[in-house]
Parts: structure tokens; C-alpha cells; sequence
């Protein structure tokens, strides 16, 4: 019997191969999605963690769901970007926009992703991450049905403004946000042991947000290509499984500045 998963990645696949177009695709600086990969390297993250969240998204686009997916989009073609992030002054852009549009670009893609050099800095700003991310749509080159921001983190906001705010001012520009909570080991005294909650409540948002959390190693590749997966084809993931829609309900609602909270209790600032 096949993973309840793999069903749904075989259903978005299925799906988006029902849309392909009659028509000739528009001009090439047209694209189905406009995707901003934003991954965590705050000190939070050790290396095995960071080893997995880069090794995940290289595995994600060399993935043929992947490449059949985006295939079989209206356009055919989805552009990526890929940023690290920490502290509220740690963005960096690490691989510029690029237009995948057939498995070699997406081969090439993931390579950069792998050999992509580890490390660390500072601090956790969600929100600054947030602004970074949505300011790079403005320089992408390309004209999207949609743009998404895909968050990973394993840690709340303790620096810059408050993560809602962001959240809020890019989803009213049209932006969605996902996010990819890491919760692979036990929280620490800055952590929030509800990093699920949190990020459903303070980080995703927009239309057709969602989030899958990440509990396990074992499951930690599987769930970046099922984001990646949904992300593309723009199927709203069902409820009842690892993945997590924003409107999922809940009586859990965190505090989204305990993080802020946290880090002045124990430092003072």
C-alpha cells in the first residue's frame, strides 16, 4: 500500500498535468510560481540540522515529482531563489533567481544548493527574514501567477519586529508564506516547545498557506518535497496528515512575542 504521502504527491502530479495548457507559453520571463527558498542558520541550528534542511531542498529539485510538477504547470516554468537567514541584519542571497524549466536547470539548481558551504550566525529574526524575502520579488525578473515565501526555521522570533507584522505586510501585497518548522530536538531555554503552533499562528499566512512540520530525520527529506511539491502545483493540502493548513483549528494559541520575551529575560536586551 503506497504512504498516505506519496499518495498526495502522486495526486498534485496528476493534477497539475490536468492544467496543461493548448495554448503556446507567454513570455519567458513568465512564470507559474516565484519562490523564495528562506532557511535558517542561526546558531540554533547545529550541523546536522542545517546538513539535512540544505541536503532536503537539493534532494527536493532533484526529485522527478518535482520536475514533473513543474512541468506540467500552465507556463512549465517556475523561478527560485534561495536565501540564509539569522539575525534581523543576516539575509544573504545565495543563489540568485533562476528559471527552471527542464531537468537540467533543475539538476543544476539543486548541485548549487549541495555545494552550498555551511554556517552560522546570530540571532532569530522571522519578521526580518519576512521583509528580506518579499523585497526579492521586486529584482526577480519575472512576472508570477504566484509568489511564495518558504520558511524554515527551528526557532521563534527574538529580534527585529514582531513576526506578524511582517507576515501581515507581505500577504497583503499578495505574497502566501509557508513554513517548515523544525522540531527534530528538545527545545532549548530561548526555544518554544510549540513551534508548530507558533509558526501556524505568527509566520504562515496568505492564500493557501500551509505548513509541515518537521519531528523526525527520517521524515525530514520527505517532508521539504512534499512542501516543494504543493508549493508548485498550488493544491491545497487536506487536513489529517503531516501537513498542517494555516486554517486548521486549534484551542493552542501562542504568544508570538514570547520569543522577544525570552531573549530579554535573559539577556536584557
Amino acid at each position: 500500500m503506497l504512504h498516505p504521502v506519496r499518495v498526495l504527491l502522486l495526486l498534485a502530479v496528476a493534477w497539475a498535468a490536468a492544467l496543461i495548457p493548448t495554448m503556446p507559453a507567454r513570455a519567458q520571463t513568465e512564470v507559474d510560481l516565484a519562490l523564495v527558498i528562506a532557511v535558517d542558520i542561526s546558531y540554533s541550528m547545529d550541523t546536522d540540522e542545517q546538513e539535512l534542511q540544505r541536503e532536503g531542498f537539493a534532494e527536493a529539485f532533484r526529485s522527478p515529482l518535482v520536475h514533473d510538477v513543474i512541468r506540467h504547470g500552465m507556463l512549465g516554468r517556475i523561478g527560485v531563489t534561495y536565501m540564509e537567514w539569522a539575525g534581523s541584519a543576516e539575509q544573504k542571497v545565495i543563489i540568485p533567481w533562476t528559471v527552471l524549466d527542464n531537468s537540467e536547470s533543475l539538476m543544476a539548481f539543486a548541485a548549487r544548493i549541495a555545494s552550498t558551504p555551511l554556517r552560522r550566525a546570530q540571532r532569530t529574526s522571522v519578521s526580518g527574514a519576512i521583509d528580506a524575502a518579499a523585497r526579492l520579488f521586486e529584482s526577480s525578473g519575472v512576472d508570477a501567477n504566484r509568489k511564495v515565501i518558504d520558511v524554515s526555521g527551528d526557532g521563534v522570533n527574538n529580534q527585529g519586529r514582531p513576526a506578524p507584522q511582517a507576515r501581515d505586510e507581505a500577504v497583503a501585497r499578495g505574497i502566501t508564506i509557508n513554513g517548515l518548522p523544525i522540531m527534530l530536538k528538545k527545545p532549548g531555554s530561548l526555544d518554544d516547545p510549540d513551534l508548530d503552533i507558533y509558526f501556524r499562528d505568527c509566520v504562515i499566512g496568505g492564500q493557501g498557506a500551509f505548513m509541515v512540520p518537521a519531528r523526525e530525520k527520517a521524515q525530514f527529506q520527505q517532508a521539504i518535497k512534499t512542501k516543494i511539491i504543493l508549493e508548485v502545483s498550488g493544491v491545497l493540502p487536506p487536513k489529517g496528515s503531516l501537513i498542517r493548513p494555516a486554517q486548521d483549528d486549534a484551542t493552542r494559541r501562542p504568544d508570538c512575542l514570547a520569543g522577544e520575551a525570552r531573549w530579554r529575560d535573559r539577556f536584557g536586551n
